[in-house]
């Protein structure tokens, strides 16, 4: 009897010795949160461009230069973080071989992300380029660029992202099951649930209470 009692809590025990960072919906924040950041980094200033005041268009004030936003200086990472923001959503209710697939276009959002960034960063001229012809009607002019911390921090957050979609897989082992194709001893019903657990349960018809 004493045997059998010991297997019956084995599951119990590891369930409550799970590490914070493998509960889903603490996982899926930490990603969201990330993609959410590099997001909002392209919606700031990137770059200053400082023109001569003649070549200046009347929109443009001489004294704080032409602003570039993230948006315009590496449009990509608008993109990118979108896509990892609905990965990371879509990780939360997937199966253990999505999750395979969802981690890796993460992970490589997240490169793309940093790439983008880092390029702003080694070559700020030639990210503005754009922004100044469309202000001056000029391209290829000798001018000063100054390149702001949003670009620094667009890296950060896709470097963060991609560490959190790598922990998708091994966290992946302490949620349950989504599917038939997935363990079935995953036991819908055992353990406590967490939040996305008891949304993911109610859309089943089942009551987590």
């Amino acid at each position: 009897m004493g045997v059998m009692d010991d297997k019956a809590s084995q599951p119990a025990r590891k369930r409550a010795g799970a590490p914070v960072w493998a509960r889903k919906s603490t996982l899926v924040l930490v990603i969201a949160a990330m993609a959410l950041a590099a997001f909002g980094t392209t919606t700031q200033t990137w770059l200053t461009v400082h023109l001569d005041p003649a070549q200046l268009g009347q929109a443009v004030n001489s004294q704080d230069g032409l602003q570039v936003q993230g948006s315009k200086a590496a449009t990509t990472v608008t993109a990118l973080a979108l896509v990892a923001l609905a990965g990371g959503l879509a990780a939360s209710i997937a199966g253990r071989i999505a999750r395979w697939i969802i981690t890796a276009i993460i992970v490589l959002a997240s490169v793309g992300i940093v790439a983008a960034a880092v390029t702003v960063m080694a070559d700020p001229l030639a990210a503005a380029q754009g922004s100044i012809a469309a202000a001056t009607g000029i391209t290829g002019s000798s001018v000063q660029v100054s390149v702001s911390a949003f670009p620094a921090l667009a890296v950060v957050a896709g470097v963060l992202l991609g560490l959190g979609a790598l922990l998708i897989i091994p966290a992946g082992r302490h949620w349950k099951a989504r599917t038939k194709y997935d363990a079935a001893a995953a036991g819908a019903s055992d353990g406590p649930a967490d939040e996305i657990d008891s949304w993911d349960r109610l859309s089943r018809g089942d009551d987590p209470t």
